[in-house]
């Protein structure tokens, strides 16, 4: 008895163990990796609530950490300004337009991202600062490093899956996924020139 209960219990820990997940590549028309960019899967289903998360775009030696920001449309961004010169943060993108006035510190009031689409963002005082904040409609997302991200929990069912990387001249079609439960596909993107 104590063995059936035991082998049970393994392998009720192993359906658990075993996740959905979805593996993308994003290659060049040469077959190297593209960094940092951005993956997401919008399901076909409902749209997922928005968020209660905040996110970070710090300023560290006269640049923006992370140079590449993926958030869900509704999250709130904040941007301190880890130097010790001051910083005047904005983006004249249409997706969001704001503009921080000359600051040290962190502001008091972060800047909510409400509306889907890349929103390139500077420094009105240094000029060589640039980022990116890639704003997405879904909660399904991830950053490339050495050019694979891997979208873990996935629920059950059909997402258009979509990269936007730094560079990009024309939005890519979307490639069609179905996922079932504990299920593990891989896509691959070739992208052209960045």
């Amino acid at each position: 008895m104590r063995l059936v209960a035991t082998l049970l219990l393994l392998a009720a820990a192993r359906a658990g163990a075993a996740a959905t997940i979805l593996v993308v590549e994003v290659r060049d028309l040469h077959g190297a990796a593209v960094q940092d960019a951005v993956v997401y899967a919008v399901p076909e289903a409902k749209r997922p609530p928005l968020p209660s998360r905040r996110a970070v775009l710090d300023q560290k030696n006269r640049m923006f950490v992370p140079h590449v920001l993926p958030i869900q449309a509704g999250t709130a961004v904040t941007f301190p300004n880890s130097d010790n010169v001051r910083h005047q943060v904005y983006s004249f993108s249409a997706a969001k337009r704001f503009q921080l006035p000359l600051y040290s510190g962190t502001p008091a009031t972060p800047v909510v991202f409400d509306k889907p689409g890349v929103v390139a963002v500077g420094c009105n005082i240094h000029d060589q600062m640039s980022a990116y904040i890639v704003v997405v409609d879904t909660p399904y997302f991830a950053l490339t490093t050495g050019g694979r991200a891997e979208l873990p929990g996935l629920p059950e069912g059909n997402y258009d899956v979509r990269v936007w990387y730094a560079g990009m001249r024309r939005e890519l079609l979307p490639q069609p996924v179905s996922l079932g439960a504990n299920e593990q596909k891989s896509l691959t993107f070739q992208v052209g020139p960045q």
